[in-house]
């Protein structure tokens, strides 16, 4: 692919904690519009990649280069208005609150908030929540029609799955060039994994501009959506290619399997 069309470019990429080396001098490039998958053992360093994009972590040395801009000392905050969204392994909804709540709260950095704006400018705010009452409709009818007759309904009460398309629609509400999904069959059956890629592929065909990143073990996941893999293991690159090139490679066979296996 052309130089134009990278999207995220890590040059000697490492992050340190203490002893612990998670990223060792990491170079890899993602490239617009692919859905790419980011494999590797536990340990391997694809989340701690995740944290440094996204500015949870700040990198130890080198950079990440973002839309042509260096996200490595940049805040969350920073991060997500450039155009970077995320979910997590593990569920960060809040289960007594609606669908509708924990999918605007995504987008909390764009409202228009005070308690001036909320107790004053009434009508403004009655257009404000009426928008984005629309925008998570329009959301949801892409995962699921049934989602959008439950909108105000508490999200303790769904499926996994649902909850799983609901922290996507959230991490999607701002409109990102870039989303992050870290193990998003995590807790689910493969009948459910099956349905939500099925959903991820769905949304990639209708935002066009959408580059996914993947976290995944589930190696029937990753064979089935993904344009091109990348394969970590001790913080490093050791594989880069499509599902079948990888799974050729010995040495991802070594890092999954063991020397002896491999």
């Amino acid at each position: 692919m052309s130089q134009q069309s990278v999207l995220v470019d890590a040059n000697d990429l490492t992050m340190r904690f203490g002893g612990l080396v998670a990223l060792d001098c990491l170079n890899l490039r993602v490239f617009k519009g692919e859905i790419l998958g980011l494999l590797g053992p536990n340990g391997s360093g694809k989340t701690t990649f995740f944290n440094v994009l996204t500015g949870l972590y700040h990198a130890s040395s080198g950079h990440v280069i973002f839309n042509g801009r260096d996200v490595v000392d940049k805040t969350p905050q920073e991060v997500y208005r450039m155009g970077v969204a995320r979910t997590f392994q593990r569920s960060r909804l809040s289960l007594s609150l609606t669908v509708f709540d924990n999918i605007a709260i995504g987008d909390y950095q764009n409202m228009r908030r005070g308690l001036v704006f909320n107790l004053l400018r009434r009508r403004a705010f009655r257009a404000e929540y009426d928008r984005y009452v629309e925008k998570v409709r329009a959301l949801l009818r892409i995962f699921s029609p049934m989602l959008v007759d439950r909108l105000f309904e508490a999200v303790g009460t769904f499926t996994m799955i649902d909850r799983r398309r609901i922290e996507v629609c959230r991490a999607l509400i701002n409109n990102p060039s870039l989303l992050l999904l870290d193990e998003p069959s995590a807790g689910m059956t493969r009948d459910e994994t099956a349905e939500l890629m099925g959903d991820i592929l769905q949304v990639r065909g209708k935002m066009a501009n959408l580059t996914v990143v993947l976290i995944e073990h589930e190696m029937h996941v990753i064979e089935r959506i993904t344009d091109r893999c990348i394969v970590l293991n001790f913080g490093q690159k050791i594989a880069e290619g499509t599902f079948a090139q990888i799974t050729a490679d010995p040495l991802v066979q070594t890092a999954y399997l063991g020397g002896d296996e491999a």
